[in-house]
């Protein structure tokens, strides 16, 4: 499809172009603080502009600076970061970083309250805190630019003579939606990507210049990449996997100087000999050129090799160790590991239990869509068709790759049997040939495993935490759907490029159309609205005048619901007028509260326009209507008639307004109705080994200190259980102390049980006398005994598949003092 050299440069200036062009549209489109955990990198950089040094991590979340756990990350994009913003006074930070505290940050919403922050209109973005947030947004721009063009470079290197696969993977890297919203913020794999692609290609290059005439490794540039290395290590220790890549590389390049002096027969590899060559031609679609049979020089005793190997091996290791050694024992002196993990986990977070590989898979939706684009704080998506579209084109990729790799397998395989060279020096022909390759599936595949284990143990599987490999993956897309293309047409040739290769390069080239389209679009569709405050649309139909605090009136209400029942929606519309100036900052509050109880069931609480608009920004005589929606648990005990209550408070310390002599107002009653069923309370919820819990009852729910509570429970096995378990009910306080417990081991053991039969156990719990007068959450669950003497619980699974806790909660039970 590229017939000149020269359109081949022209197209790549106007990807870079174009990317350029988009991501300097992210960069300002996007809110501040609004890109995944800008938040917390631009506090490292505002410190370290600030002349600081580097702050020592703390292990109590509560006790963390702005910077939360990325203090624990390596500090080079930060000290870059503030060497580019250092003159600009940003004491304001402050107040640029106006944190909204009920943000649903990760979840998507159907009311809003996605923003991280608050952002006040009347703010200079061009001045203090706000303008070093665009200084280093904009430079992070550039940073990504530099990716785009090695992605282009490492393609190149991995399939010779196909133009369109290493624009294919340029453009894919370049329109990658998330990639170009990750590039347009203030974040460290902004420096760690085009390292990494750096250190990469070098590795490739060693290779491949000694392919066709053999001459020794020069010193510096061993000595190149470990630099390269040890900045990118400086950077994100997700790099980490280049050092064994450079340790393989050195290996292969020792392994090329013992093999240099096979004579004639040493230069041939699968494509050769004139007839080898018109044999193998459909299977090597990226064949270089034939190797001249004196290229190598005399054979390198193995002396020699290992000679050549420890000196790659030194060169690489001293810059590493000057640029990035103190950082990694700086974390060892400080925290007890070198990688730092014992802090970063410590304040980030992480799991009650160890993630499965099945748990993991059961992310998958999630975590594909933070690869494409799922923005804000993980929780702006696009539309659900795109990313459906996305994912096939990613999965005919992959069967498009396979099939090329098994090519290039039954490739190697016949060379290797026409071969008349020693094994050892036969092996090598192959891995000279397709270094590049190799070189991506393994650098790629190193950082999904490192990235599997990561998530094990906190809650990290988004898709962009994926983009170190961003190069090694986009050329993989770009292989697998150029092959794609190969099997649609044929493999015959013709004149100029055969079909098969043009229909693959048409079909690299609509992808990266696809890819643009969404990429160009998402910043006015999904990203600038969801941080626009909801339109005026009253008056409501519902009327009122309840004035909080001489502040705030609620002038009219809206609730829409049809037969309600546990697990579905209510949604409440209310306008509220603006009575006078406001220095606090009041959060709205709306109630399903359970009469039984007296507390709520389900709430929303978030600030007024969707979370966009702080009290203290309000304005006398400003009217609004904010959207709330309440979701019903499916574990709410019905029948009930749910009391729907509104308010505001501090949040900072909980005092509300008040409103008619008390502290909220009722609006209305909702009945609640039980959902139909065999059993009390009819519910589906599942534990591990398709465990299904289908139904409940607990009397009563509000008892005195020393009375009990009964409760039974209904279960259906969907596949037989693999043990016999012990079922549990517990009482607790939010400390996790136990006020009451019972335990329940079935007359018929759990083995026994028969799939689809359900089986009904009861439990009578007794609250201690001495409980304290409060709400409680009633918890259920079952376990068995490990060897050890401990208790090994069953973890809920979600209906997409994801394991979660080792208890359910049924409901709460209110406990009043004797």
């Amino acid at each position: 499809m590229l017939a000149h050299p020269a359109t081949e440069r022209r197209l790549l200036a106007l990807i870079l172009l174009l990317y350029v062009a988009l991501g300097f549209t992210y960069a300002l489109v996007t809110p501040p603080f609004e890109a995944s955990d800008e938040l917390w990198h631009y506090p490292m950089v505002q410190h370290l502009a600030g002349g600081n040094s580097l702050p020592v991590q703390v292990f109590d979340p509560a006790l963390a600076g702005p910077w939360n756990q990325e203090a624990s990350q390596p500090p080079l994009y930060y000290y870059l970061g503030a060497a580019l913003t250092f003159w600009i006074d940003q004491s304001d930070m402050a107040q640029a970083r106006w944190l909204n505290p009920h943000v649903d940050n990760g979840l998507i919403t159907p009311d809003g309250n996605n923003n991280l922050a608050v952002h006040d209109p009347a703010a200079d973005p061009w001045a203090g805190a706000l303008l070093a947030v665009r200084v280093v947004r904009l430079v992070s721009v550039l940073l990504g630019a530099a990716t785009v063009y090695l992605t282009y470079r490492i393609a190149a290197a991995t399939a010779p003579g196909r133009p369109a696969v290493a624009l294919g993977a340029a453009a894919i890297n370049a329109f990658l939606p998330m990639f170009l919203f990750i590039s347009g913020a203030v974040n460290n794999d902004n420096l760690a990507v085009p390292l990494t692609s750096l250190a990469l290609l070098l590795m490739m290059r060693i290779v491949a210049k000694r392919r066709e005439k053999y001459t020794p490794v020069r010193w510096t540039e061993w000595f190149t990449v470990g630099v390269i290395i040890g900045l990118a290590i400086l950077t994100k220790e997700g790099t980490l996997g280049l050092i064994p890549m450079a340790l393989g590389t050195a290996v292969v390049a020792a392994w090329q100087g013992w093999c240099r002096g096979a004579g004639e027969q040493g230069g041939r590899g699968a494509e050769e000999l004139p007839s080898r060559q018109r044999s193998l031609s459909p299977l090597l679609p990226f064949s270089p050129a034939p190797l001249p049979p004196d290229s190598r020089p005399a054979h390198a005793s193995p002396a020699t090799a290992v000679r050549d190997l420890l000196s790659a091996v030194a060169l690489l290791a001293l810059p590493i160790l000057a640029i990035a050694g103190w950082w990694y024992y700086r974390n060892i002196v400080l925290y007890g590991d070198w990688l730092g993990w014992s802090a970063f986990i410590a304040v980030l977070g992480q799991r009650g239990h160890p993630a499965s590989l099945a748990q993991l898979w059961g992310e998958r939706r999630g975590f594909m869509m933070s690869f494409w684009g799922l923005f804000g704080g993980v929780n702006v998506p696009m539309w659900m068709w795109v990313y459906t579209v996305l994912n096939a084109i990613l999965l005919l990729s992959v069967v498009g790759f396979v099939l090329h790799l098994l090519r290039l397998l039954l490739a190697e395989a016949r060379a290797w049997r026409e071969s008349r060279e020693g094994w050892f020096p036969c092996l090598l022909r192959p891995v000279e040939r397709h270094f590049g390759l190799i070189v991506n599936v393994l650098f790629a595949a190193a950082v999904v495993y490192g990235l599997i284990q990561w998530a094990t143990t906190t809650w990290s599987s988004q898709g962009r935490l994926v983009f170190t490999a961003i190069s090694s993956l986009s050329t993989i897309m770009a292989v697998g759907l150029g092959e794609i293309g190969r099997r649609g047409a044929g493999a015959q040739g013709s004149r100029g490029a055969p079909p098969s290769r043009r229909l693959g390069d048409w079909i690299i080239m609509g992808v990266a159309v696809f890819l643009l389209l969404v990429a160009a679009a998402a910043p006015w569709l999904w990203i600038r609205p969801a941080y626009l405050p909801p339109t005026y649309t009253g008056p409501l139909a519902e009327q009122t005048a309840v004035e909080f605090g001489e502040a705030l009136r609620l002038v009219g209400y809206e609730v829409e619901y049809d037969d309600p029942r546990p697990g579905d929606a209510v949604r409440v519309r209310l306008e509220w007028e603006v009575l006078q100036a406001m220095e606090r900052d009041w959060s709205v509050f709306v109630h399903l509260n359970d009469p039984v109880l007296g507390r709520p069931i389900a709430q929303r609480d978030m600030y007024p326009g969707a979370g966009l608009r702080p009290t203290s920004l309000l304005q006398p005589g400003e009217r609004l209507v904010d959207e709330y929606v309440l979701t019903i648990p499916p574990t709410a005990m019905a029948p009930a008639e749910l009391e729907l209550t509104v308010g505001l408070y501090d949040f900072a310390t909980g005092k509300r307004l008040t409103a008619g002599g008390g502290d909220a107002a009722v609006l209305a009653t909702i009945p609640l109705t039980a959902t139909e069923g065999p059993y009390p309370n009819p519910v589906s919820l599942f534990f591990e080994h398709g465990l299904e819990l289908v139904g409940f009852a607990v009397e009563p729910r509000r008892v005195t200190a020393g009375e009990t509570v009964n409760v039974t429970t209904y279960w259906r096995p969907s596949e037989p259980l693999p043990g016999d378990f012990t079922f549990f009910a517990q009482i607790v306080g939010a400390d996790t102390t136990r006020y009451a417990a019972a335990d329940v081991t079935p007359p018929l053991p759990t083995s026994s049980w028969a799939v689809g039969e359900v089986a009904e156990l009861r439990l009578t719990l007794t609250v201690n006398g001495d409980t304290p007068p409060d709400v409680y959450p009633l918890i259920v669950g079952l376990y068995t005994r490990t060897a050890e003497g401990g208790f090994d619980r069953l973890q809920q699974v979600t209906p997409d598949g994801r394991l979660t806790d080792d208890f359910l909660t049924l409901t709460q039970v209110r406990v009043d003092a004797r």
